[in-house]
């Protein structure tokens, strides 16, 4: 039993290891050997563009249902017109760098894994080092750039669009005045709520780059394989986000 507990407790610190190199290295390759702008205009099209139709669908329907809760909570003590600063913040500072990442990371996280571990089991990734090119600048560096980029802009947009599904369904539906919807948003929200959720993005698309190019770059054998990657991708990034959006509130609050 014992011996078990020590050769458990050694994966796990080797596996630490590796995942902690793993985004060292690849941050450190983006500023030693910055990759084609080529490859990071693709990516930017494939993590940010395309994952635009299911930012703002989600953002549409998190706003009116932000609209719904808190107007129900706010007329219980007659402040229906701060509907707006309670729609705004909530999305502003959590909702929308969270629920963003978490979209990207069930639309391109799981696809970035897949590709890069069909990739490893075809051997494909083998024969770019034996040519002696470095497999991070190509299919690693590119992505990072690329969440590193898109995620901000797709938080800015899902908070744009969520503040105006609140707008529909306070003000069209619930008879909220529009002048006050905005008026209060206006006074309450100031340049750190904006700004801590910008870094939360930035943050997020780290991890989302992070986990899913190491979980495909160290996908199993066969289909098998790639597929645990895949699962264990976006599991393993949703709740890293979570976490460390934990941490990132006590110290930006």
């Amino acid at each position: 039993m014992i011996q078990a507990l020590g050769h458990t407790t050694i994966e796990i610190v080797r596996d630490l290891g590796r995942v902690g190199w793993f985004l060292l290295y690849s941050l450190y390759m983006i500023v030693r050997r910055p990759p084609s702008l080529v490859h990071v205009l693709k990516q930017l099209r494939f993590i940010g563009t395309k994952s635009l139709f299911v930012i703002v669908l989600t953002a549409g329907f998190t706003g009116m249902v932000l609209g719904l809760q808190g107007y129900y909570t706010l007329s219980k003590f007659g402040s229906e017109g701060m509907l707006g600063t309670a729609v705004a913040l909530s999305l502003i500072r959590e909702l929308g760098p969270v629920l963003a990442a978490l979209m990207v990371t069930g639309r391109a996280g799981s696809a970035i894994t897949a590709e890069i571990g069909i990739m490893r089991i075809t051997e494909q990734i083998d024969a770019l080092e034996t040519m002696a090119l470095d497999p991070f600048k190509y299919l690693v560096t590119p992505k990072f750039i690329a969440a590193m980029i898109t995620l901000p802009l797709l938080c800015a947009i899902f908070d744009v669009i969520g503040i105006y599904g609140g707008w529909l369904v306070g003000v069209k539906l619930l008879g909220v005045n529009p002048g006050a919807y905005f008026y209060e948003m206006e006074k309450a929200v100031v340049w750190r709520d904006v700004y801590s959720g910008f870094l939360k993005s930035f943050s997020f698309g780290v991890i989302i780059a992070w986990i899913g190019c190491y979980k495909g770059y160290y996908a199993g054998h066969g289909a098998e394989g790639v597929s645990k990657a895949t699962t264990e991708s976006v599991v393993l990034t949703s709740v890293i986000i979570l976490v460390w959006d934990y941490f990132l509130t006590s110290v930006l609050l």
